[in-house]
């Protein structure tokens, strides 16, 4: 049996329950060594044989993948944050399909909720932005034509920029070009979770200078959008005068809350 497992953004603690349970259960295990935290293995039995998918192609993979699943093993294929997001499964899957092999995708905590947590953010604020964009600029992987991050600007939408702090000066023209003005709000986020994270607010204008300064050149995520300020407006979810199918509406604000305007 073959399981691909989201090993979360980093902290070691943010794996989930049954992504753990499973890497404590597995024969063979093959981890992206350059994004996944080491420390994860140190929960896998003795007799687990571990390889370092960094420096293997998805031929070498499945050579190791494939007769070891035949031979009844349990296999973990542990990739960074959560599988289903820039985690290049789609062509393991597919071969292994071919194969007649059955696998399953155990679900994880992405980098970009990671970002989020630690910077005390929500993507989706009334008023703000009710949709978040997740996208990467072209580099040697191109993107489709429709998808330039100049017309995705243009939504004016919130946006996390995956795989681009090489990019940073043409990232914030490209930003502009969309519609984006260059005091707009942005933030880059080092190693999300990680013990050694970092996290730079800064705005789109002045998105490479900040990452230069503070010798950011890859494993950092760019967040762009006004959901990194302050004004807002509060939620009808909780609004004492918003009536749905578990409260009636038009309840006097709390005494308290005067203390709060």
């Amino acid at each position: 049996m073959i399981y691909f497992i989201g090993a979360g953004p980093g902290a070691v603690d943010l794996i989930t329950v049954r992504g753990k349970t499973l890497l404590e259960q597995a024969d063979v295990v093959i981890y992206a060594g350059s994004l996944v935290n080491p420390e994860l293995l140190n929960v896998t039995k003795k007799e687990c044989t571990v390889y370092d998918s960094a420096g293997m192609t998805l031929e070498e993979v499945l050579a190791v993948m494939v007769p070891a699943t035949r031979a009844g093993k349990l296999v973990v294929r542990l990739h960074t944050g959560d599988p289903s997001i820039y985690g290049a499964i789609r062509e393991q899957m597919d071969l292994l399909d071919a194969e007649g092999l059955y696998y399953e995708v155990v679900p994880g905590v992405s980098s970009f909720f990671g970002a989020a947590a630690s910077l005390k953010k929500e993507y989706t604020l009334p008023d703000i932005s009710q949709t978040v964009i997740i996208t990467r600029m072209e580099g040697r992987t191109p993107v489709p034509p429709k998808e330039d991050i100049a017309l995705l600007a243009s939504h004016q939408a919130t946006m996390a920029i995956f795989l681009s702090t090489g990019m940073l000066e043409n990232l914030s023209t490209k930003l502009m070009e969309g519609g984006y003005a260059a005091d707009t709000p942005a933030a880059i986020v080092y190693k999300a979770t990680w013990p050694d994270e970092k996290q730079f607010r800064c705005t789109v204008g002045t998105l490479a200078r900040t990452a230069k300064e503070n010798h950011i050149t890859k494993t950092a995520l760019i967040l762009v959008g006004r959901f990194l300020g302050n004004d807002f407006e509060r939620s009808k979810l909780y609004d004492p005068a918003f009536t749905h199918e578990f409260r009636e509406g038009n309840d006097p604000l709390p005494s308290w809350t005067e203390d709060l305007k």
